[in-house]
């Protein structure tokens, strides 16, 4: 019953603690609720449709295909959260200083409110998934603590891993604004590593990329993976008690992309904004 209640925290912990961020990140846009929620609504739709075709799916492309689907999702994530990590890098003060502003931007500018439902239903569909088939398969499997019990230690896993979410939400959203953006920024960044890390796992589980697929270290005896602190540290920053070689390329590739990207929008709106102040003096 506790290892149920866990894997549930686990998987919850991650999506709640995506969601919080990116809630945080976007407080000041104008109708973000309802697109998050139609984002969150959207993930567990398809996760619910994943798990109920998991079987079908798992028997594409010589039996890899769930392994297929799961890369495809965490590349599109990866993509996004990159795209929005350099984003707001280069138009944060300027969101800081006119909230008015964001939502025309976000109606004529290149940062598009439904990317936020994207990034949203992507997370939340892939733990989403995951949840789904562990409670499926230890209600169907006939576990020993009954049915009853198992799905009671699932409710708690799932209510504790929403409420850790709701309170970094709540802690984020205390920020001052001209340094919220910053602080959500690097998280937000983090995230985006820790999903390469894992869209690295997945391609060398699935037999895509065997360079670099043996573990590093395994730092399992000091702090476990499956423990609360270890979960907590891999939703947050993606740690991983035994990663590879080509994990810690993907982490390390993904964060200096964000910054080389960020450094040269900076400095491409800085030489558009050149002619524009020359003109005003």
């Amino acid at each position: 019953m506790f290892a149920a209640a866990l894997i549930v925290f686990r998987e919850t912990l991650e999506a709640a603690l995506f969601v919080g961020i990116i809630a945080a990140a976007t407080k000041l846009l104008p109708r973000r609720s309802g697109w998050l929620a139609g984002g969150v609504a959207a993930g567990v739709a398809g996760a619910l449709l994943l798990a109920l075709t998991a079987r079908q799916v798992s028997a594409w492309a010589d039996g890899i295909g769930q392994d297929l689907v799961n890369i495809a999702i965490l590349a599109v994530a990866l993509t996004m959260l990159v795209w929005h990590c350099v984003w707001v890098s280069t138009h944060g003060r300027q969101m800081a200083m006119d909230a008015r502003r964001i939502g025309h931007s976000l109606q004529d500018g290149p940062r598009k409110p439904w990317a936020l439902s994207v990034v949203v239903a992507l997370a939340v569909l892939r733990e989403g998934a995951e949840t789904v088939l562990f409670v499926a398969g230890s209600v169907t499997g006939g576990s020993p603590v009954g049915t009853a019990s198992v799905l009671l230690a699932c409710a708690l896993g799932l209510a504790a891993g929403a409420v850790v979410g709701v309170g970094l939400y709540a802690g984020l959203s205390r920020i001052p604004t001209q340094k919220l953006f910053t602080a959500t920024n690097v998280l937000i960044a983090l995230l985006a590593a820790s999903i390469a890390s894992q869209l690295a796992r997945a391609l060398a589980q699935a037999g895509l990329i065997e360079l670099g697929s043996a573990p590093l270290w395994d730092s399992s005896a000091w702090l476990s993976s499956d423990s609360a602190l270890g979960t907590l540290l891999h939703a947050l920053v993606g740690y991983d008690a035994r990663p590879s070689a080509l994990q810690l390329v993907f982490y390390l590739a993904v964060l200096a992309s964000i910054y080389i990207g960020t450094r040269v929008v900076t400095r491409q709106l800085s030489i558009h904004a050149l002619p524009q102040r020359t003109e005003a003096t």
